[in-house]
C-alpha cells in the first residue's frame, strides 16, 4: 500500500507530538500498549460518531501504530478520495458481504504488515447486532485480532488485548462483549450491544 500519513517524513513526527498534546488538553487519557504483531485486524468500537476517526487516528499516532481503516466507497470520491487514501483511508463497498471478507485476507497474505481497523458495528446509528465480517477476514487470514477503544464517557481510549480467534464464533464473541461491555461512544444512546444474531 501507498504512504500515508502514518510514514510520511516530518509531518508524522510532528502530528505524532500533535496527538499527544491534543489529547492532553481535551482531557483525554490513553491505556495499554502498542500491539507487537505486524498484522491484524483492529476492533474499532464503539462507533456513534464523526469524532471517532480523529480520536482512534491520534491514539494511533500515540502508540506507533500505522493504522488503515475502512470506511463507505462512497467517501472515496474527488476531491477527498485521495486524501483519505494519505490518511490510512480504505474504500469499503458494504455490498457483496462475502467476497470481500475473501478479498481482504487476500491482501493480508500479500502484505508484510497490515494493520488494519474496522467498526463492527457498521454504521453511527444505533445497532442490534455486530457485523461478523471483521470475525470472518481476521480468521480467513490467519492474523489476531487487536480490540481498541474509545469511551468519551470517561475519556480513555487505547489498546486492549489481542488474540486469535479460535473458529467458535459465540465463544470468542462473549469474551470481546465482556472486555466492550465498560465502554460508551460520544452519542451514548447510540452505543449499540456487542451480540450476534442468533440462528
Amino acid at each position: 500500500m501507498s504512504r500515508t500519513i502514518f510514514d510520511t517524513p516530518i509531518i508524522s513526527p510532528l502530528l505524532r507530538q500533535c496527538s499527544r498534546l491534543g489529547l492532553r488538553l481535551f482531557g483525554w487519557r490513553t491505556e495499554g500498549e502498542t500491539p507487537t504483531v505486524k498484522k491484524a485486524v483492529l476492533i474499532a468500537a464503539p462507533h456513534t460518531s464523526n469524532w471517532d476517526l480523529p480520536v482512534m487516528l491520534a491514539v494511533a499516532f500515540v502508540f506507533h501504530v500505522k493504522l488503515y481503516w475502512v470506511g463507505k466507497h462512497t467517501l472515496f470520491h474527488w476531491p477527498l478520495g485521495g486524501f483519505l487514501r494519505w490518511m490510512g483511508g480504505v474504500a469499503f463497498n458494504r455490498s457483496g458481504a462475502q467476497n470481500l471478507v475473501a478479498k481482504t485476507a487476500e491482501i493480508f497474505q500479500q502484505k508484510e504488515e497490515l494493520i488494519l481497523a474496522i467498526a463492527p458495528e457498521g454504521t453511527r446509528a444505533k445497532v442490534r447486532y455486530w457485523k461478523t465480517g471483521f470475525y470472518y477476514i481476521a480468521q480467513q487470514a490467519g492474523v489476531p485480532i487487536v480490540m481498541s477503544f474509545c469511551d468519551f464517557s470517561r475519556k480513555m481510549a487505547g489498546v486492549g488485548p489481542t488474540f486469535l480467534p479460535t473458529g467458535d464464533l459465540e465463544a470468542d464473541m462473549q469474551k470481546i462483549q465482556a472486555f466492550y461491555a465498560p465502554f460508551r461512544g460520544k452519542r451514548q444512546e447510540q452505543t449499540g450491544t456487542v451480540a450476534i444474531e442468533s440462528k
